[in-house]
Parts: C-alpha cells; sequence; structure tokens
C-alpha cells in the first residue's frame, strides 16, 4: 500500500456462503479497528451456529502487515485460516475480520479441496461488501488562552482539521484529528501561537 495513513476495509459488515459436496461454508466478514472486538464477534458467532464442525477465522489490523492472525479450528493446518488470511490480503484489505463456520456435509474435502473452499467463502462475503479506502488519523487536544482565539481558528479554517469537541472558556480547548501524514504540518503551525500546548490523544 503506497500511503501507510490510507487503507482500503470493508464499509459494513457482509456475508457470504459457499457449498461443496454437502459440505457449507458461511461466511461473515466484519471492518474492526481494534484487537479487542474479535473474540466477542467470533464467540457470538459460535454461539449462534453452535452445532457447526469448525469456526475459521482471519484478521488483518494497520497497514505495515505485522498485525495478522490465522486460526484453523480444527481443520487441516494451513487449509482453513491461511487461506481466508490470502484473500484479505489479495483484495489488499485491512482492518477486516473474516470468520467462516463449516458444516460437514459427509464427504471430506482433502486439502487442495479445503482451501479452494474456505477461499471461495471467503470471496463471496468480500464481492458481497462495499470496499473503501479510509485513513489512519491521528487525534490531538490543544488548550490555549482566549487572546489567541483568532490566530487558533485561522489555522483551523485553513489546514481544515476535523474538529471532535471543542470548549471555549477563559483556558479554550479544541479537540481535533486528521491523517498522520499531515499531522507535522498542523502541529507545527499551533506551536507557533503563543500559549498553545498540544496533546496526543489516541490513533484511530
Amino acid at each position: 500500500m503506497p500511503d501507510t495513513d490510507q487503507y482500503k476495509t470493508l464499509r459494513e459488515p457482509s456475508e457470504g456462503i459457499f457449498k461443496d459436496k454437502g459440505s457449507k461454508f458461511i461466511t461473515y466478514a466484519y471492518p474492526i479497528s481494534t484487537e479487542e472486538v474479535i473474540k466477542p464477534l467470533v464467540d457470538e458467532l459460535k454461539k449462534k451456529y453452535y452445532d457447526a464442525r469448525h469456526h475459521c477465522f482471519a484478521w488483518q489490523l494497520g497497514t505495515d502487515g505485522n498485525r495478522f492472525r490465522a486460526n484453523d479450528d480444527g481443520e487441516p493446518s494451513g487449509t482453513a485460516g491461511k487461506p481466508i488470511l490470502g484473500q484479505i490480503r489479495s483484495n489488499e484489505l485491512t482492518n477486516l475480520l473474516v470468520v467462516v463456520i463449516r458444516y460437514f456435509g459427509g464427504t471430506k474435502l482433502g486439502t487442495s479441496g479445503l482451501i479452494h473452499a474456505y477461499k471461495e467463502a471467503t470471496i463471496d462475503a468480500i464481492n458481497n461488501g462495499t470496499i473503501v479506502e479510509r485513513t489512519v488519523n491521528d487525534f490531538y487536544r490543544i488548550n490555549f488562552d482566549y487572546g489567541v482565539m483568532n490566530d487558533v481558528m485561522r489555522i483551523i479554517k485553513e489546514e481544515n482539521p476535523n474538529i471532535t469537541k471543542q470548549d471555549f472558556n477563559l483556558r479554550c480547548s479544541i479537540e481535533w484529528s486528521t491523517r498522520q501524514s499531515e499531522v507535522e504540518k498542523i502541529k507545527s503551525r499551533f506551536s507557533k501561537v503563543e500559549s498553545v500546548k498540544i496533546e496526543y490523544l489516541y490513533t484511530a
């Protein structure tokens, strides 16, 4: 991915299905932003499809390709989680969790058959979703004296960060965010205004 602060993911959850020799593969794809939401989503599907043989999944977070996991959930090693992850990557997606639930149809598919099935089930869910481009944004708070309000607002008007919260009392504060590639430029301008204090909040 050329821009480290830009990535592709699904706009909203989507579903897919694939059938082969009586086995049914039901797929759910979820756009995610943190690792903490993964287990509850997988557990929810395990509860919903409690009678299924396998609940395999893969996920990837971030733009560097270093945060990921693939889980075969009892299928032969490398036949489920890996092909699911492979489709996330071949579609250049991230911040995505894909879970494939398998109902065994009585006929073994073999290693190549399983890999094909999990791949196709994942492709169907991705194709049924809407791929969107998003940016990695840093969130900050600036605190400043009321007397420099005009200087601060001029920078905001010219740089156009996303304002998420503002409080104008004797000591003013504004919470804002922008894509990572533009953060340093805006911070540099704010830092040149007297009394402005810049505080990093989080990245999303």
